[in-house]
């Protein structure tokens, strides 16, 4: 399937690091040092990304070069961004989800977890590669990291689940699902019991997709 048009992207750009994500494609999101290679590496894992998404009915195509991607926003990052973590929404991600994007939404939810189970499954009984001072997590603890932060990032929409709730894989997945058709539908709270706002379901979901693409993209390239 072919793009008629460039991919809509916004920059999150930091002190030292800068994220280039996709406005209309959570998890294809990537960084880089500058704007130059944040959107170079964003257009080099395009093939990656269209392959997690083949399994929905929604066609992604890899843009060809640096000219199917329009950079139509920047926001100043924050220590986050600098730490590698986007923590800045672009400003799509206020509009409302109607049902047919709520339904997009979730099928691409649905694959990433696929694809991350997938390189998960692959890498069982092979050594990762370690960080250049012996770092890294292996595969279990990047699971358990990756359930743990959805966990968190319920707490961000006003859902609370405990950390035993979501060792069941399936079940934390369910609730994710529940909460984000609750946020859609304003069956959650917009305002936290402190008064802080909460994370609007759109970027909710920009995240929580983000962070299980990324770690199941680090698995691919950390295995032996």
């Amino acid at each position: 399937m072919s793009q008629n048009k460039p991919y809509a992207v916004y920059l999150e750009i930091g002190k030292g690091r800068t994220f280039a994500g996709a406005m209309d494609w959570p998890g294809w999101c990537r960084s880089g040092r500058d704007e130059a290679t944040a959107l170079q590496s964003l257009l080099d894992y395009a093939p990656r990304y269209a392959r997690i998404v083949a399994a929905t009915d929604y066609g992604f195509a890899p843009p060809a070069g640096l000219s199917g991607i329009d950079v139509v926003e920047r926001n100043p990052g924050e220590s986050s961004t600098d730490f590698g973590v986007p923590g800045v929404p672009p400003s799509c991600d206020f509009q409302e989800v109607d049902e047919a994007e709520l339904r997009r939404l979730q099928a691409l939810l649905t694959v990433s977890w696929d694809a991350f189970d997938d390189v998960y499954a692959s890498a069982q009984g092979k050594q990762l590669r370690k960080g250049p001072r012996g770092g890294g997590r292996e595969v279990d603890e990047i699971k358990r990291h990756v359930a743990e932060a959805q966990i968190a990032y319920l707490g961000r929409i006003g859902v609370k689940l405990s950390s035993a709730e979501g060792e069941n894989a399936d079940y934390l997945r369910q609730v994710v699902l529940d909460s984000l058709d609750a946020a859609v539908h304003h069956r959650l709270p917009e305002r936290g019991p402190r008064g802080g706002a909460l994370w609007k379901p759109r970027y909710f979901i920009r995240r929580v997709i983000w962070h299980i693409v990324d770690h199941a993209w680090e698995i691919e390239d950390r295995i032996l």
